[in-house]
């Protein structure tokens, strides 16, 4: 163990934190494997899990701004109580769906409501809680650190999902709602973390204050819409269900490790960052590592053996992780404390709500030209976007240090 990372771990709440994240993504990943499964089971339909993407992506649009700006305004620690509430809810009320035995998808759409409004509070609030858990020298290998325990808990979290599966949906969604009852108990626990903001801009202006923060920094504005239409057009997770079902033959068993793929490249690529953090050229290593997304993409794609799938899918998410390391120390490194909760929000907004986005385009796309085809030009739409994004944000490919 580091020094930096020997220090961060004197720091309760940082411990705190490492426990809510490492379960809220081992129960989130669960309840979607079973979500997606679930859905494609009732319809058989690919364009279903389509609108899937589409349920979880409008809320995150109405409310992330106003979710960013309410965590720059209250305390944090409450609003992911309150979030996780929603979540808890949402998982209840899946498990009496499964338990009644009912089969009108709609309902299930319904349902993921709540879901969305309360990981569309959730992320800005606990991203910026982070930074005013942890010292700033050592926010890169707490950055670091926290994404290498959120990839190994979504390691397991899809596995046992489609594993668990065999017992009946509603075992899953039961057992989601247990993991998340805890992680309410343990967030109550967290020291209070009020963050004010300036108190003489009008509602408006505090709204939008964090899109116009980013929108004046080309390496942030560069940064988080490279990775939004990245994910945009590579969102092949949202097929996977099919994959496992139709193409490779492998049942819910097969989803699970589909699912955990990806997170098993993030993981390994995340511990080597912890250890060894990027020292120069970090703008066009985050390039290089984008392009690799599209090509593993490309390659998940055409593949029919599950031993390939399962390497494109890890070569994936090693890619996403370089990039998800350089955005997110970017951001935190250069956002002032009393505007994280809004820039958090802002790039939540483009990314995680890219991931719903790109998971209704696969759906449609798959519903248009077929899954295998979807797949190959989400992932050439990838590099395309790489290739705009060099000539387009200089700045960003020409950063260097990782560093104020």
């Amino acid at each position: 163990m580091t020094p930096a990372l020997r220090a961060v771990f004197k720091i309760r709440d940082f411990r705190l934190l490492i426990l809510v994240r490492v379960t809220t993504s081992l129960a989130l990943p669960m309840l979607m494997t079973a979500i997606g499964w679930h859905i494609y089971d009732l319809t058989h339909d690919p364009v279903m899990l389509g609108y899937v993407g589409l349920t979880l992506f409008l809320p995150q649009v109405l409310l992330t701004l106003p979710a960013g700006q309410a965590a720059d305004r209250f305390d944090r620690r409450s609003i992911m109580r309150l979030s996780y509430c929603l979540l808890i809810t949402s998982a209840a009320l899946l498990t009496c769906f499964a338990l009644a035995g009912l089969r009108q998808p709609l309902l299930i759409f319904a349902i993921m409501l709540f879901y969305a409004v309360g990981n569309a509070f959730l992320r800005p609030a606990s991203q910026s809680l982070l930074p005013q858990v942890v010292p700033k020298e050592h926010l890169p290998t707490a950055v670091a650190f926290t994404s290498s325990c959120w990839q190994t808990a979504t390691i397991a979290g899809p596995a046992l999902g489609g594993l668990l599966y065999g017992f009946g949906p509603a075992f899953v969604y039961g057992l989601v709602t247990a993991l998340l009852l805890c992680v309410l108990l343990v967030v109550s626990r967290l020291s209070p973390r009020p963050a004010a903001v300036q108190a003489d801009a009008g509602a408006v202006e505090r709204l939008m204050a964090g899109v116009q923060f980013v929108r004046r920094r080309p390496i942030l504005l560069g940064a988080i819409s490279l990775d939004l239409f990245a994910v945009l057009f590579g969102g092949a997770t949202a097929l996977l269900p099919v994959y496992a079902r139709d193409i490779l033959t492998v049942g819910p068993w097969g989803l699970g490790l589909l699912r955990s793929a990806p997170a098993l490249g993030a993981l390994a690529c995340g511990l080597v960052l912890a250890r060894f953090p990027l020292q120069r050229h970090a703008g066009a290593i985050m390039f290089l590592c984008v392009a690799g997304f599209g090509v593993a993409t490309i390659v998940f794609g055409l593949s029919r053996s599950l031993t390939l799938s399962l390497a494109a899918l890890a070569s994936l998410g090693a890619c996403d992780m370089v990039s998800i390391y350089v955005r997110t120390t970017l951001v935190q490194l250069n956002t002032p404390d009393a505007m994280r909760g809004r820039v958090s929000a802002v790039s939540t907004l483009f990314i995680g709500a890219s991931n719903e986005l790109g998971e209704f385009e696969s759906g449609i796309t798959a519903g248009w030209f077929g899954v295998v085809p979807a797949v190959v030009l989400g992932g050439v739409g990838t590099l395309v976007v790489v290739a705009l994004w060099c000539v387009g944000f200089k700045s960003l490919r020409q950063v260097d240090r990782l560093q104020l």
